[in-house]
């Protein structure tokens, strides 16, 4: 089987990977003495691994060997397999294998940025501006900022019916327009860590197209919950020019990071990373780079069992069907939502109204009154509900929602209600959700809340709040060493 001949999606198979991930039934001992099953809301920050995804690096391992040799028989499975991994990868987000490569760079999106922005700053000189968006994660702005110092411009978020949403079109225009062919690139993010919601990449490539800029999509947030068509787009110009991507977050923990570009972006120029295997022939006074994709773009020994893994979990999703898994987890956070929507005092950050914004995979808020980090606290030592806090690694457009909801409530507070509201809201919880998501997931969070919001004065009594920020628990403690720790396993390995 190759990546270029796979069967039809199934429906079945859906069911099969939902219901399975290595570690969604893991128990925890609450500060009530109860064990109770983990509720895992905590996938935009990473997902858990899918069994199918742990059952092939199983049987991976046996044969595993280092790859560029194919003279032993473990080389050449492994050499095989990490070929087929780039290709599989190519097929996940519909990027044509004649004018596109893919290669694995670092752990995440970060290291991907960071190669995309110096490359194209060294292979367009003359376009000295790169546009973005205040939704942006870090990941995605500074190492923009770091190739293209001053000349990053970060275009707002539009407000749509009672919140913000996407970002704004009308003010990207303006943008490209006021800088024309200055413009190297805008890089857009193709769905919020922070709110979920979804950005139009394609209407937002053929703006850029116009001026002559490129499109890069980081694809962070977005690729383990929506289809990605990178090219072959019934309009040249809806095509994109890169995406960037982190396998830990497609369900593939320990998996690279992923650049998915157009060739001729990276051709002609020496890549930014040197070493081993990206070579042609080295001298003492010379070396030669080699002109193949991907291999010039990967020096050293790469992370065979990571990009097997990603494989494995990518080729999984295309089984089931990103379609199907696009459209049910739409329904789950309509259906989230609504049930957050009936509690009192919750602020629900983003455009909520799903025909105005779609969302995916993410859902931030705060309760009026409480810390982010208490929220936080309470709902894993009381709940065991695994949910995320502060500001998500995207600080600028944490700060803009809260200001937002501020700047709509103050005709309804006075001005030292408005201040203690800005202290305590310095963050937001967010509440992230995955293939294996369930209504009863959702349900279980709705009800937790509901209870923080009415039991909110006896659980703030029952913590104490670090100066960093975080709160602990003031007579509940939990040990990790209880449950796991290296040196314990191998410990135990050795002695049994």
């Amino acid at each position: 089987m190759t990546a270029d001949a796979m069967p039809a999606p199934s429906h079945d198979i859906l069911a099969k990977i939902k219901s399975s991930a290595v570690g969604l039934d893991t128990e925890y001992e609450l500060a009530t003495g109860e064990r109770r099953r983990r509720v895992y809301l905590d996938t935009t920050a990473s997902a858990l691994r899918l069994s199918v995804v742990q059952d092939t690096l199983d049987h991976f391992q046996p044969y595993y060997s280092n790859t560029h040799s194919v003279l032993h028989f473990g080389a050449k499975l492994s050499t095989s397999e990490y070929a087929w991994a780039h290709r599989m990868v190519l097929d996940f987000v519909n990027a044509d294998p004649e004018h596109y490569t893919a290669f694995f760079v670092g752990s995440g999106t970060t290291g991907g940025m960071n190669r995309v922005a110096r490359t194209l700053r060294q292979k367009r000189p003359e376009r000295d501006v790169v546009v973005t968006s205040i939704m942006e994660h870090h990941s995605n702005d500074l190492p923009h900022r770091k190739s293209f110092p001053g000349n990053v411009v970060h275009v707002p978020a539009e407000f749509a019916k009672s919140s913000i949403g996407r970002v704004n079109m009308e003010r990207l225009a303006e943008t490209l327009a006021e800088y024309g062919e200055r413009v190297n690139y805008v890089t857009i993010t193709g769905v919020s860590n922070v709110t979920g919601i979804i950005n139009p990449i394609h209407e937002i490539a053929r703006l850029a197209h116009r001026y002559g800029a490129l499109l890069v999509v980081d694809a962070a947030a977005m690729a383990a919950h929506l289809p990605i068509h990178t090219s072959g787009n019934a309009d040249p110009a809806d095509d994109l020019d890169v995406v960037v991507f982190s396998g830990h977050k497609v369900y593939a923990p320990g998996s690279p990071g992923v650049v998915v570009t157009r060739k001729d972006l990276f051709a002609g120029q020496e890549p930014q990373e040197v070493g081993g295997g990206m070579v042609e022939d080295v001298y003492t006074n010379r070396y030669t780079m080699l002109a193949s994709f991907p291999d010039r773009e990967e020096a050293g020994t790469p992370n065979i069992c990571g990009a097997i893994g990603l494989a494995a979990s990518l080729y999984a999703l295309h089984r089931a069907g990103m379609e199907q898994i696009a459209a049910e987890e739409c329904e789950l956070i309509t259906y989230a939502l609504e049930g957050l929507a009936r509690l009192d005092g919750l602020i629900i950050y983003g455009e909520t109204d799903s025909s105005l914004c779609r969302r995916a995979g993410a859902i931030s808020f705060n309760i009026r009154g409480l810390e982010h980090g208490l929220v936080a606290a309470i709902l894993n030592d009381y709940f065991n509900i695994s949910v995320r806090n502060e500001c998500f690694c995207a600080h600028p457009y944490v700060r803009e929602m809260i200001t937002e909801v501020l700047a709509q409530e103050e005709d309804d507070l006075s001005d030292e209600e408005i201040e203690a509201m800005a202290d305590l809201h310095r963050g937001m919880v967010r509440a992230s959700f995955g293939i294996y998501s369930t209504r009863a997931d959702a349900d279980a969070l709705v009800e937790a809340l509901r209870q923080i919001v009415a039991r909110s004065s006896e659980f703030q009594d029952l913590y104490t709040r670090l100066p960093g920020g975080d709160y602990v628990h003031k007579s509940f403690r939990f040990d990790p060493d209880t449950l796991f720790s290296v040196r314990g396993t191998v410990d135990r390995w050795l002695e049994a």
